[in-house]
C-alpha cells in the first residue's frame, strides 16, 4: 500500500496523532484517546484506497453506501490492527516481558521482599534528596536497557518516594529520564547495534570513505549528545537546588503535605501493593535482594547467549573469529549485546527470575501452589491495563506510519538548507517524528538513511557528519521523551506507579527546557564550538532556569 506521505495529503497525515494528543489531555483517559486515534488513521487509510482505486465511481455515483462504509469499517478494522500488533514477535516478547515483571513484583510484595529490599536502600536514603539522587545512580548503574530501567527502578524505589512523600510524579520523571538517555549513549546495550547498523546504511549511501568505523563515529558523537547528557544533568541540579516548576512543582507539594497528587488517582493505586503482604512470613535478605540481582544478572547473561548464538549463525567469519579468540573483549562483547534480542532476552530473565522465586516461595513454605499461582496471576493483572495501552500505542504507531506522516514531515525540509543549520533541523525533525509515532527506534531509521547524505552533501567533514548523526539520535529520544503515545514513557508511569498522562504533564516541561537548549547548542556546534564548551554552557543555562523559574520545594 502507498503511504499518504507521498501523495500530497500533506498535514493530514498528522491528523490521527494530533487527535490522540489533543484527547489525551482533555479527556485524562489514554484508551478513548489512541482508539480515537486508530480510527482516524484508519478512516483515512480506506478514504485513500478508495479514492485511488475507485475516483470515477466516487466521483460520478450518487450512491453514499461507500462514503458510509469508509466511517464503519475501522470499527471492524481496530480489532485486526490490534491482533497484528499483538502477532509482531518483538511486541508480543515485550508484553510477556511486562506481565512476567509484573507476577514478579507481586511476588517480591507478598513474601515482604519489597519491603526489605526497600528497607536496605533506605538506609542509604536518608532524605528526599538522597532518595532521589540514589534513583538517579540506580538509573545509570541499569544502563544496558531503557524497558529494564523503567520495569527495574521504579518498583524497587516506589516505596520509599511514599515514606518520604515525593511524588509518584517525580519518580516517573527520573526513571525516564535516566532510560532511554542512557541505553542511547552507553556503548554496550540494546541500542547501539541498531544505531551502528544506521550510521554505517547512511555513510553507504552518501558514499563516504571515512578511515573510521562506524562504531569510532558512533563515539565521537557521545559528546554531542546534548539532550541525554542534559536531561541527566537537569535532574541532579534539580535535586542538589530542590526547586521544581510547572506541574510538578504542585504534584511535589501536594506530596509533601501528605495530600494525594493527581498521579495517584484511578487505577494507580491498585498496584500499592502494601496490603497484599502475607502475614507470618519470615523475611530473609534472599527474598529482596537476590531476585532482582538475578533479574539485572540474568538479563546481562541471556544477552550475551542471544547474541552469541545470532553471531554464530551469520556468515561473517571476521565477527565469528572475535568471537572465538577474545569471548570478553569489550569489542565482542559490544557486538554481541547489538546482535541481541532484547524483547526476548529481558523476558527470559524475568521468567526465570519467576521461576527461582516461586520455587524459592515452596521450599521456604511462604506459600502453597495454589497461592502462588494466585499471586503470580494477581501481578499479572495489575499491569494488564499497561499491557493494552502498549497494544493500542503500537497500532497507532503502525497506522500513522501507514499515512506516511514521517515521510511528510521529512519532504517538508525542502532543499533550501544551510549546513549551520541542518543539525538543529535534524534534531527538531526527528524530535517531531518520534512525538506523532511514539517510537524512537523507527524516528532513526526514518531519518538517518535520509539526513547523513544530506549532511555529506553540504560539508563532507566527518566532524559536520557525526555532529548531523548526534543530532538525528539525540532528537529522536527527546521526542520520545516527550510523546504520550511512545512506550517508554507508558512504562515509566508503570514503574513509577504514576498515572500516564499526569506522568507525560509534568515531564513535557522539562524535556522542553532541556530540548531547546539543545537546539541551540547544535547550531553553535555545526559552527565549531567544542561540545564540551556548549555542554558546559548548557549546564550553567539548566541551573539558572531551575534557580528563576523554579520553586522552592520544602524537604
Amino acid at each position: 500500500m502507498e503511504m499518504l506521505g507521498s501523495t500530497g495529503w500533506g498535514w493530514l497525515t498528522l491528523v490521527p496523532a494530533i487527535i490522540t494528543i489533543v484527547l489525551s489531555y482533555k479527556t485524562k483517559n489514554v484508551y478513548i484517546s489512541l482508539g480515537a486515534g486508530i480510527y482516524v488513521g484508519l478512516l483515512f487509510l480506506n478514504l485513500f484506497n478508495w479514492i485511488v482505486l475507485d475516483t470515477w465511481y466516487l466521483t460520478q455515483s450518487n450512491d453514499i453506501t461507500l462514503v458510509l462504509l469508509a466511517f464503519i469499517a475501522p470499527i471492524i478494522q481496530i480489532p485486526v490492527t490490534l491482533a497484528n500488533t499483538i502477532g509482531d514477535p518483538w511486541n508480543g516478547g515485550i508484553i510477556l516481558q511486562v506481565l512476567f515483571i509484573g507476577a514478579v513484583i507481586q511476588l517480591l510484595t507478598y513474601t515482604g521482599g519489597a519491603k526489605l529490599l526497600a528497607s536496605k536502600i533506605a538506609k542509604h536514603s536518608k532524605s528526599v534528596k538522597s532518595t532521589q539522587y540514589l534513583t538517579w545512580f540506580m538509573g545509570l548503574i541499569v544502563f544496558f536497557d531503557d524497558y529494564a530501567n523503567s520495569l527495574i527502578v521504579g518498583p524497587i524505589m516506589r516505596p520509599l518516594y511514599d515514606k518520604m512523600k515525593i511524588s509518584r510524579e517525580k519518580l516517573s520523571f527520573i526513571i525516564d529520564a535516566t532510560a532511554a538517555p542512557i541505553a542511547g549513549i552507553a556503548i554496550i546495550s540494546t541500542w547501539i547495534g541498531y544505531e551502528l547498523g544506521l550510521i554505517q546504511e547512511g555513510l553507504e549511501t552518501a558514499g563516504a570513505t571515512y578511515e573510521v568505523s562506524a562504531f569510532m563515529i558512533f563515539i565521537d558523537s557521545i559528546p554531542f549528545r546534548f539532550y541525554n547528557i542534559l536531561m541527566l544533568i537537569f535532574i541532579v541540579i534539580s535535586i542538589k537546588m530542590s526547586r521544581d516548576f510547572g506541574p510538578m512543582l504542585r504534584a511535589e507539594r501536594m506530596a509533601r503535605k501528605g495530600e494525594k497528587t493527581p498521579g495517584m488517582i484511578e487505577e494507580v493505586e491498585k498496584m500499592e501493593g502494601e496490603d497484599d503482604v502475607k502475614e507470618g512470613i519470615k523475611v530473609s535478605l534472599w527474598d529482596g535482594i537476590v531476585p532482582v540481582a538475578l533479574l539485572v544478572v540474568g538479563a546481562l547473561i541471556f544477552f550475551y547467549i542471544s547474541g552469541y548464538t545470532a553471531i554464530m549463525g551469520t556468515d561473517d567469519t571476521a565477527l565469528i573469529e572475535l568471537l572465538k579468540q577474545s569471548p570478553f573483549s569489550l569489542a565482542t562483547i559490544q557486538s554481541i549485546f547489538s546482535n541481541a534480542d532484547a524483547s526476548v532476552v529481558l523476558l527470559q530473565s524475568a521468567f526465570l527470575t519467576l521461576i527461582v522465586m516461586f520455587i524459592r516461595g515452596q521450599i521456604a513454605k511462604q506459600f502453597n501452589l495454589s497461592e502462588g499461582i494466585s499471586v503470580v496471576f494477581n501481578g499479572m493483572n495489575k499491569l494488564l491495563s499497561t499491557v493494552f495501552i502498549l497494544i493500542f500505542a503500537w497500532s497507532i504507531a503502525a497506522t500513522i506510519g501507514s499515512l506516511g506522516a514521517n515521510v511528510y514531515l521529512v519532504n517538508l525540509l525542502g532543499d533550501s538548507l544551510s549546513p549551520a543549520l541542518l543539525p538543529s533541523i535534524g534534531f527538531l525533525l526527528a524530535g517531531v517524528i518520534a512525538f506523532s509515532t511514539g517510537t524512537s527506534f523507527g524516528t532513526m531509521g526514518i531519518i538517518l538513511p535520509i539526513i547523513i547524505p544530506l549532511g555529506y552533501s553540504l560539508n563532507p567533514e566527518l566532524s559536520f557528519v557525526t555532529i548531523v548523526i548526534s543530532s538525528v539520535l539525540t532528537g529522536a529520544t527527546f521526542g520520545d521523551h516527550c510523546s504520550p503515545i511512545s512506550d517508554t514513557t507508558i512504562l515509566s508511569s508503570v514503574g513509577g506507579g504514576c498515572n500516564h498522562i499526569e506522568h507525560v504533564k509534568t515531564q513535557m516541561p522539562y524535556a522542553l527546557v532541556v530540548g531547546l537548549i539543545s537546539v541551540v547548542a547544535y547550531y553553535f556546534a555545526a559552527i565549531g564550538i567544542s561540545p564540551w564548551i556548549l555542554l558546559a554552557i548548557g549546564s550553567v543555562i539548566v541551573a539558572l532556569v531551575i534557580y528563576f523559574v523554579g520553586e522552592k520545594v520544602e524537604q
